[in-house]
């Protein structure tokens, strides 16, 4: 890594907001850390404005009452749904992204994907790159497994801590 290119990491780091950022390779190792950014005094200014309540017109009880109950019958249902997508996924692992950056499924356009959907991979196999300040990062597994389900487009735009991958451990 050059002089050049540290130079442009610290700028990516100062304009980006992220407070601390960790490279290292087999030789160095670098840390930026910075500040978090102060909002102006005049954007941090919330002014909330409190308007009198209008009176609603009385309606009998026994009007108010069905219409309250019914919206609250379906909901039950679609929490019922998300419970199910939440304990099924709980018995998987999340690979997720170390760094910020560009995520790549393959090394190069022409060549094939590291990791498909079923695909075994076990502790240290490449599962993706992430592109950072033009530099390519393998990321490596951590996890034993399988891969379930692929989160993230290629070519997209990643954040640090966002799942990648959902892995199989069995």
């Amino acid at each position: 890594m050059n002089q050049k290119e540290i130079q442009e990491l610290i700028k990516f780091v100062s304009k980006s907001g992220v407070t601390e950022v960790e490279i290292e390779e087999k030789d160095f190792k670098i840390t930026i850390k910075s500040e978090p950014k102060r909002k102006n005094e005049s954007e941090e200014k919330t002014v909330y404005i409190q308007q009198p309540m209008q009176q609603m017109p009385q309606q009998p009880m026994q009007q108010q009452m069905p219409q309250a109950v019914a919206p609250a019958a379906p909901a039950p249902a679609a929490d019922k749904g998300a419970a199910e997508t939440a304990s099924e996924d709980s018995k998987y692992i999340t690979v997720k992204s170390p760094m910020i950056g560009t995520f790549y499924r393959s090394p190069s356009p022409d060549k094939p994907v590291f990791v498909e959907v079923g695909s075994t991979i076990k502790n240290g196999d490449p599962v993706c790159i992430i592109e950072a300040m033009k530099l390519f990062n393998e990321i490596e597994s951590e996890v034993q497994g399988k891969i379930i389900k692929v989160l993230v487009d290629d070519a997209s735009p990643v954040e640090y801590d966002q799942p990648l991958f959902l892995v199989d451990p069995s």
